[in-house]
């Protein structure tokens, strides 16, 4: 007997990423500039955000800002 297919049942979730050159997103928590400078290598969350298990969007925070937001999304995977 063959197995019924599962569906995956999608969640958001958070990555820690470093600020690349020529970023030009927002802040969903500060709304200011993710920017990106030279010689301070600072790090972003990105959250990739599911509603009823279907994608919806990315937001992008600066580091500390999702922090102080709560961590809306879960704690960061590296």
């Amino acid at each position: 007997m063959a197995k019924a297919a599962t569906k995956t049942k999608w969640k958001s979730r958070a990555v820690t990423r470093l600020i690349e050159a020529g970023s030009m997103t927002e802040c969903s928590h500060c709304e200011e500039r993710v920017k990106f400078k030279a010689r301070e290598r600072h790090q972003q969350v990105i959250c990739n955000v599911y509603v009823n298990g279907a994608w919806d969007r990315v937001e992008h925070f600066h580091e500390p800002c999702y922090t102080d937001a709560g961590m809306p999304f879960g704690e960061p995977v590296d």
